[in-house]
């Protein structure tokens, strides 16, 4: 139970952190309103951690090689770090102007991501700065990207 426990907990925490960050930093160069990130960070920890915990749990049982007590493990687990650290970006957005808020947020979720990275890393004996550096550096793109398709498509639709 505790790698089902650790492969769920590993996919909702970098899920969770990667998927947030960028639906924030886009929806704030698209919108610049912070009822909107707001809004969408709430929709996202409900509708992803549901879809993603059903995603593993479908993937899961079509590997056939786990228990179906083995299988709800990863499923809840999955589920569970998704919508908490999906929702913990909510507070810099409660206490912060909202350009703080963002900034704050891509520095929790990219603190996250190498956290999990170096433990992930550690698990497996593999050195860990390069484990660290190749997933922050993915997570980074997620947000430059995000935040340019932002940018297009405020310019597209309210521009």
């Amino acid at each position: 139970m505790k790698e089902q426990w650790k492969a769920g907990v590993s996919f909702g925490l970098t899920s969770g952190a990667i998927t947030t960050m960028g639906l924030m930093v886009g929806l704030h160069s698209g919108t610049h309103a912070k009822l909107a990130v707001i809004g969408g960070v709430v929709t996202i920890a409900v509708a992803d951690a549901f879809s993603d915990a059903l995603g593993v749990h479908i993937h899961e049982e079509a590997e056939n090689v786990h228990s179906h007590k083995e299988v709800w493990v990863v499923t809840l687990a999955t589920f569970l770090s998704k919508f908490v650290f999906s929702l913990s970006f909510i507070i810099p957005l409660l206490f912060l102007h909202l350009t703080t808020a963002i900034i704050v947020s891509v520095i929790w979720g990219l603190s996250l991501v190498a956290l999990i990275s170096a433990f992930v890393a550690k698990d497996q004996g593999i050195r860990v700065r390069p484990v660290i550096a190749e997933h922050v550096l993915i997570a980074l793109l997620v947000v430059v990207i995000t935040h340019f398709l932002g940018d297009w498509i405020n310019s597209i639709f309210v521009g």
